[in-house]
C-alpha cells in the first residue's frame, strides 16, 4: 500500500493502516518517513501523551487497562504504546501487554502497540515517539506510553510524554531516599496502587515527606486499587485537570519542545551508530585510549580542530 493510501486509512482510524504505518517507521523505511510527514498536525497537537512508569509489579498495566476503560466510557479514542524488555533469543517483546489488554482488543477505538527494547535504548525514543504521533493522527485523544521499569532508559522514554504518572505499590521495597534524586522529579502525579494492602499508608507518608524535602509539594499523590477499579476516575480527572493547566500556560509547549529535542537526538545517534562502528573498525586503535579516540572521531565528524574546546565546555564533560 502506498503512503498516501496508508495515511488516508489511519486518518479514518483503520487499525490495519495504523499498525502498518508504525511497522514501516520502526523498520526505518522511506515509506515510513513519508507517512510521518503527511500526518494530521492538528490531531497530534490535540492529543495528550501520558507516560506510565514505575517498578515491575506495581500494577502499571492493570491500571492502564482501567484507564482505557474509563476513557472509552467517556467516548474517547485511546492508544497505548507499551515498551517491553526483549527476548534475548527472538528480540521480541516478552511481557505480553497485548494479552493483558485483551478485553479491549476488539474495540476499534483502542490502538495497542508493544515495542521491544532489544536490549538497548538507541532508536527506541524515536520509534516510540513516531508511534505516538501515528496514533494521535488516527484520532486517539489520549495515548498511554507505558514502560517496564524506572531505569534511565525508561526515564528517557517517558520524557516523550506530556504528563508522567509514577505508579508505586507497598511491599516492593521502594527506597524513597534513593528515588528522590531524579525519579520523583520527573513525575507529575504519584499513584500508590494496591492501596488496600498493608504498608500503603507508610508509603504515602514517605512520598509526601520526599516531595516536601525536594520542594515538590505541588506533586499530587493519589491512591488506587486498579484490580477493583478504585480511584481510577479520580486519577483520570486529575490528569485532565493538569493537561488544562499546562495548555493554558507555557508548560505544554516547553514539554513538547523537550520531547522534540530528545527524539531528534535519539534518531541522529541511531543514524550515526553504524558509521561510527565502521570508523572505529577502520582505525588502528591498538592500545590507544578509547575516550581519546572517540574525541578524535567526533572532531572529524563535526569539522572541529582536534584538541579544541567543544561548545558549552571542555572535552569529557
Amino acid at each position: 500500500m502506498q503512503p498516501d493510501a496508508l495515511v488516508r486509512g489511519l486518518h479514518r482510524g483503520d487499525a490495519r493502516s495504523v499498525a502498518r504505518a508504525i511497522t514501516l517507521v520502526e523498520e526505518g523505511t522511506d515509506q515510513g518517513m513519508a507517512i510521518l510527514e503527511k500526518l494530521d498536525r492538528e490531531r497530534i497537537d490535540r492529543a495528550l501523551v501520558v507516560g506510565m512508569t514505575g517498578p515491575p509489579g506495581a500494577g502499571k498495566s492493570t491500571l492502564s487497562a482501567q484507564l482505557i476503560a474509563q476513557l472509552r466510557d467517556r467516548d474517547l479514542r485511546v492508544g497505548i504504546v507499551a515498551v517491553d524488555p526483549s527476548s534475548p533469543i527472538s528480540g521480541g517483546a516478552i511481557l505480553g501487554d497485548r494479552i493483558r489488554m485483551m478485553r479491549h482488543a476488539l474495540d476499534p477505538e483502542v490502538a495497542v502497540r508493544s515495542m521491544a527494547t532489544r536490549g538497548r535504548l538507541g532508536g527506541l525514543c524515536s520509534a516510540a515517539g513516531a508511534a505516538v504521533r501515528i496514533m494521535a493522527a488516527s484520532g486517539c485523544r489520549v495515548i498511554l506510553l507505558e514502560t517496564v521499569g524506572i531505569g534511565q532508559s525508561e526515564m528517557d522514554i517517558v520524557a516523550l510524554a506530556d504528563i508522567t504518572v509514577m505508579v508505586l505499590a507497598p511491599g516492593f521495597g521502594d527506597d524513597i531516599q534513593a528515588m528522590k534524586a531524579g525519579i520523583l522529579e520527573v513525575a507529575d502525579l504519584l499513584v500508590i496502587n494496591k492501596a488496600d494492602q498493608p504498608g500503603a499508608r507508610r508509603l504515602h507518608l514517605d512520598l509526601a515527606a520526599a516531595c516536601r524535602d525536594g520542594d515538590k509539594g505541588g506533586q499530587k499523590i493519589l491512591e488506587t486499587v486498579a484490580s477493583e477499579g478504585q480511584g481510577v476516575d479520580e486519577l483520570l480527572d486529575r490528569i485532565f485537570l493538569l493537561e488544562e493547566e499546562l495548555r493554558q500556560g507555557p508548560g505544554m509547549r516547553a514539554r513538547r519542545a523537550r520531547s522534540f529535542e530528545l527524539e531528534t537526538l535519539d534518531q541522529a545517534l541511531e543514524l550515526l551508530r553504524e558509521p561510527l562502528r565502521r570508523r572505529i573498525r577502520d582505525t588502528e586503535g591498538g592500545n590507544r585510549d578509547p575516550r581519546r579516540l572517540a574525541r578524535e572521531i567526533v572532531d572529524r565528524l563535526v569539522g572541529r580542530k582536534p584538541g579544541s574546546t567543544a561548545a558549552g565546555g571542555k572535552h569529557g564533560r
